[in-house]
């Protein structure tokens, strides 16, 4: 499954733009080689636990080739990953550091970096099998934890469920239970609208659920 989300061509704007970046590149990432390609899922394959996020940053994973790797918001998701036992470090700086997920699967709406940071529908449409086949192969899955709204709605579609409400750390008891979040972007955490105790107290409900969906 990962070489074919590698390997994916079907959006034009979307492959245009990330290799874009790729050549451009941040002046403090003039010495990285880019990614450049769609960025497929990451973490452990018999996860309970399943993030899903809204698309790889173009000087993140775009660049590091990891999801919610190379950014502020993946610092601030791999810290808390870390204190709440999802993940073996506190930081992610690129898919060959070492770092490991423990009972828990990281998966973006969209694979690939978008202008703006914002898929047009036609894109969240094209990539939503990817997201499904990710949801197929995870055998054991009892917690999804969305983060942000585009990121929830894409796995409501994805699984047929109807529109539900979004606020921070809000539990739907459906199957998959369902967590709703605040995405770590900067405009939240920067703000202070998502500090890091609240995401952590997501991901403390997250694994209290796990433990007792046994």
């Amino acid at each position: 499954m990962d070489a074919d989300i590698t390997g994916c061509e079907l959006c034009p704007r979307l492959r245009q733009h990330c290799r874009r970046m790729a050549e451009v590149k941040r002046r403090a990432y003039r010495e990285w080689d880019y990614w450049g390609k769609p960025v497929p899922g990451f973490g452990d394959p018999d996860a309970r636990l399943l993030i899903v996020g809204l698309a790889p940053a173009a000087h993140g994973a775009n660049r590091t080739g990891r999801v919610f790797t190379g950014d502020a918001s993946g610092d601030f998701l791999y810290r808390v990953l870390h204190h709440t036992g999802f993940a073996s470090g506190a930081v992610s700086r690129h898919k060959g550091d070492g770092l490991e997920l423990h009972d828990a699967r990281i998966a973006a709406a969209v694979r690939c970096a978008p202008p703006g940071n914002k898929p047009t529908p036609a894109e969240f449409e094209m990539c939503r099998p990817y997201l499904e086949r990710e949801l197929a192969l995870l055998k054991n899955l009892k917690v999804v934890v969305a983060l942000g709204r585009l990121g929830f709605d894409s796995y409501r579609k994805v699984v047929g469920l109807p529109r539900l409400d979004f606020a921070h750390d809000l539990q739907h008891d459906t199957r998959p239970v369902v967590i709703t979040s605040y995405h770590p972007s900067q405009q939240n955490t920067f703000t202070g609208r998502l500090t890091e105790p609240m995401l952590e107290a997501v991901f403390r409900r997250a694994k209290r659920l796990i433990d007792a969906l046994q």
